[in-house]
């Protein structure tokens, strides 16, 4: 197991398991950012490792991007931030191997989003909080947070989820798009990981990759040119 303060990486057979914990909410900072993509180009390096798990800490998965940048005054690093949280879940989204979100608690704002990136996600059975509270907080979700939403929320909640800001428990998330199962909390890293360990058993590596590029090529080019955009309005 390798420690980078607050993300831990560890390898169980074939499975890469990106462990986030800074303490505190788990917040998407620069760095945080940066060190959950290098882990994943590790994983698509290593032919060794067939899924990946994101887990959070107990009761915390993520509340999304560092607050400190994003109520700052600085509008490029706020920019700056959100491109690369939007690079980071269109990597989770079009990545070679499968990934398998091991929810623990509370997923907000871009803590979610990495939700709608995972191949599966399995939610922990707690009081949390899960949604976009962006309208709520007199934030505009980017482009490409729209584009995610719309390829993996139910059509059928996407109003209440998107533009009424509707957050909720992982039970109705489940119905809503942002998770596949909810489990008691002592349950989700072993679940995930089992789920990873069987993805990685039974999908073929290379019909896999094809098979991505080709479901989800659209909304994968989509949010790449959004994010694009985003990256030359921060200069």
């Amino acid at each position: 197991m390798s420690d980078t303060s607050a993300l831990t990486v560890e390898r169980s057979d074939a499975v890469m398991i990106l462990h986030l914990d800074d303490g505190k909410a788990n917040a998407l900072s620069f760095e945080m950012l940066d060190r959950m993509m290098a882990a994943l180009d590790e994983a698509e390096r290593d032919d060794d490792i067939r899924a990946v798990v994101v887990n959070g800490r107990p009761g915390k998965f993520s509340g999304g991007f560092d607050l400190g940048v994003m109520m700052s005054s600085d509008f490029s690093e706020i920019v700056k931030l959100v491109a690369r949280g939007g690079e980071l879940v269109h990597r989770l989204y079009g990545i070679s191997v499968p990934v398998v979100a091991a929810c623990t608690g509370h997923a907000l704002a871009a803590g979610a989003l990495i939700l709608l990136g995972c191949d599966v996600r399995v939610g922990a059975d707690i009081d949390a909080k899960i949604g976009l509270p962006e309208v709520a907080i007199k934030m505009v979700l980017p482009d490409w947070a729209f584009t995610i939403a719309e390829a993996r929320l139910s059509k059928r909640h996407m109003q209440r989820a998107v533009v009424n800001a509707r957050i909720t428990g992982p039970a109705d998330a489940v119905d809503i798009g942002y998770l596949d199962e909810v489990v008691p909390l002592d349950q989700v890293l072993d679940r995930a990981v089992a789920i990873a360990t069987e993805l990685a058993a039974t999908l073929d590596p290379s019909a896999y990759e094809r098979t991505v590029h080709n479901f989800r090529g659209d909304t994968l080019d989509t949010m790449a040119n959004q994010v694009a955009a985003d990256r030359v309005a921060a200069t």
